[in-house]
């Protein structure tokens, strides 16, 4: 890898000064791809050049256990070498994972659906209990949070939740928590103190932006009624919900969280959009032959990536074989660990293909 180190500094200088170019302030869209690129180098050339500090060091050392003829100081020699050699294996995998080429769809903001699935009102339950563990994460990452559409069952739990999170590389670091969760504990009406399983489902989508995806207005079907909820709650008095349907592919989305009709239609359309774009980014994969599946896990609805086990206070990965006894800390949003592995996971699985 450090052969490639003197070509990167130099692409490196290249992209500096294009971008101190009068020309290139001109043109937005070539200053945000510069941009964009000047972030994939840099951190490859940090990596690079700690790797080259790292090897000049161990040669040195190295030298030193076979010139120096006082024992002790060889033994340190030998201690050194020890702990260069570990250091040497962790900035090797850094930097290999960053030489995998960025997808350019992690820097999107996401639509996230989460829906109670088998389980009833423990179901509902759950999937209140995990929207507010992705909530928890989200601020520690400073993203942004929209709540578009909220379905809450009769239990205080949540039948349906659909958000969207803005931010930094918010589709790249949940681009994996799409799937069934499934959840293993007592629920708060067993009185008997019987361990019960549930599961919900998890959709994370690209959030398209309006010219990412055309959508002609004669293929859509949009009814307009009034809003309804749980128990005779909040219902409006006005015709403020929306229905949109999309009558090529079927697809229906409701919103009538809001009070305006128009700004109910602009949620459902946001939704309808991203389901839209990532369907289309679905198929382009699977057009892709000489790409072999992911490893990881497709983003499959039915796919069970994660059980969350509360008497033991473990969640398991299936998809990676992870398994972290700190249940309680990773739905108080600590979920770095977990998504920093499917990250690397899904990294090596590129590094094989490149």
């Amino acid at each position: 890898m450090l052969e490639k180190l003197p070509e990167y500094r130099r692409q490196l200088e290249e992209l500096d000064g294009k971008l101190q170019e009068e020309s290139t302030f001109q043109d937005m869209n070539l200053y945000k791809k510069l941009m964009m690129d000047r972030s994939h180098l840099e951190p490859i050339v940090n990596a690079l050049e700690e790797l080259e500090r790292n090897s000049k060091e161990l040669e040195d050392a190295k030298m030193l256990v076979e010139s120096e003829s006082d024992e002790e100081l060889r033994e340190m020699a030998k201690e050194e070498i020890a702990g260069l050699e570990r250091e040497k294996e962790e900035l090797e995998k850094r930097a290999k994972m960053l030489l995998v080429p960025p997808d350019p769809l992690d820097g999107k903001n996401i639509i996230m659906e989460i829906r109670a699935g088998t389980g009833g009102d423990e179901a509902s339950l759950f999937a209140s209990d995990v929207f507010r563990m992705y909530s928890h994460y989200a601020e520690k990452k400073r993203w942004k949070i929209e709540i578009i559409s909220q379905s809450d069952s009769e239990v205080g739990g949540l039948k349906e939740v659909i958000l969207s999170i803005s931010g930094k590389d918010v589709y790249g670091s949940l681009r994996y928590e799409s799937g069934v969760h499934r959840v293993q504990r007592v629920p708060q009406t067993e009185s008997q103190g019987r361990i019960h399983t549930s599961a919900i489902t998890v959709a994370v989508l690209p959030e398209a932006e309006e010219t990412d995806i055309e959508i002609r207005q004669e293929d859509l079907k949009i009814d307009v009624m009034r809003a309804g909820g749980p128990g005779g709650q909040c219902v409006n008095t006005t015709d403020s919900a929306v229905r949109i349907t999309h009558k090529p592919t079927g697809l229906v989305v409701i919103c009538q969280d809001e009070k305006s009709q128009l700004k109910n239609k602009n949620k459902a359309m946001r939704v309808l959009r991203s389901r839209l774009y990532d369907m289309e980014e679905e198929k382009k994969r699977k057009e892709r032959a000489d790409e072999r599946k992911s490893q990881v896990g497709s983003g499959d609805r039915s796919e069970r990536i994660r059980t969350y086990n509360f008497p033991q206070n473990r969640v398991t990965d299936h998809r990676i074989n992870l398994t972290l006894y700190k249940l309680d800390l990773v739905m108080d949003g600590e979920l770095d660990e977990l998504i920093d592995a499917l990250k690397i996971h899904k990294g090596e699985e590129a590094l094989e293909e490149v």
